[in-house]
């Protein structure tokens, strides 16, 4: 068999071996590569700062800006959670009578057991779960502690490891260089309109949800301004969260519709419509591929996978644009209409 006629088996076979060793090792890699992700955003404070301090200074004061800002969004994502959590446990009854109620419903239509659903649906499971939520966030702190641990070996190492790479490397390493500087000014415009959106449509979740007069409106808008940085999955649980919340509140299942709809509305023109504009070609990514990434990274590391699936996507097309014999995959999955030759 010809060596061309192997080339696709051996090229599948070494995508799932790295797959595999991927997952097997994420305790590992899954910091390495948010610690790369925040590098990249952070650089250029980094190299501001040792214009005026000694480089371990510099290092630590943007370290310290660093865990300061990650800090704030990680308690206002807990603080919305657990005023969530504390109505939840508090009005616990009120789903309990409508998941009864439906049940019954749906049991009268020979569609479901409302015995078993009683059973499985009560404020132990509802507490049990809260628990398991706790867990998952001491897991992040130390995922967040040894990351950072990372940052701050990498902050030291960034301008060495560039020299030696346009100094032994030649070529290589130039277009190393170049596609790691291209890719970091792109996570930092991803993140930039990613905030911007996350804060837009966190004032426009609170804004519809006090006007119709959720309970949680500060708090839901919290939560959608936290889980918009998580594509497709996070704004579909900042919509589906007060739907049920209203639907507990005031029992009714036309304002529960009216809520879903609302919260759509928000999502559909902050990420399908405001947001391409915002992020313009420079982030133009097929949408299958965006979809495709937040899962499968979703499946491999976890929430953290669903967080970073696209910035990694985003570092490999740009590394493709630097290739010769890669280019042609950054254009087929760019999102982008190349003009006619």
């Amino acid at each position: 068999m010809s060596s061309s006629a192997l080339r696709l088996p051996l090229g599948i076979c070494a995508f799932i071996l790295a797959v595999g060793a991927v997952y097997l090792a994420r305790s590992v890699v899954a910091p390495v590569a948010f610690a790369l992700f925040i590098i990249a955003l952070v650089w250029p404070l980094q190299i501001r700062l040792q214009h005026r301090l000694p480089a371990l200074l510099a290092m630590m004061a943007t370290l310290a800006l660093t865990v300061l800002a990650l800090a704030l969004l990680g308690y206002v994502t807990i603080w919305g959670f657990s005023q969530a959590g504390r109505w939840l446990i508090t009005n616990a009854g009120r789903f309990q009578a409508i998941y009864s109620e439906t049940a019954a419903q749906l049991e009268e239509m020979g569609l479901y057991s409302a015995g078993m659903l009683a059973d499985t649906f009560n404020s132990g499971w509802l507490i049990g779960a809260f628990q398991g939520l706790a867990g998952r966030l001491n897991g992040m702190l130390g995922f967040g502690v040894v990351t950072l641990i990372f940052v701050m070996l990498g902050l030291l190492e960034v301008e060495i490891v560039r020299a030696k790479l346009i100094a032994e490397a030649g070529a290589t390493g130039q277009r190393l260089v170049r596609a790691s500087a291209a890719t970091a000014a792109k996570f930092r415009t991803y993140m930039m309109v990613r905030t911007v959106m996350s804060v837009l449509t966190g004032v426009f979740v609170w804004g519809v949800s006090a006007a119709i007069g959720l309970d949680l409106a500060l708090a839901f808008g919290v939560i959608a301004f936290a889980l918009n940085y998580i594509p497709f999955i996070g704004p579909l649980v900042a919509t589906l969260l007060p739907t049920f919340f209203a639907l507990a509140q005031f029992g009714s299942w036309e304002t529960a519709v009216v809520v879903f709809l609302a919260m759509n509305v928000i999502q559909f023109f902050s990420g399908s419509y405001i947001e391409p504009r915002v992020a313009g070609k420079a982030l133009a990514i097929s949408p299958f591929l965006v979809l495709f990434a937040v899962f499968f990274w979703a499946f491999i590391w976890g929430l953290s996978g669903a967080f970073i699936g696209v910035p990694l996507v985003i570092a490999a097309l740009t590394f493709c644009e630097e290739g010769e014999g890669t280019r042609w995959i950054a254009r087929l999955l760019s999102g982008r209409k190349e003009p006619a030759t």
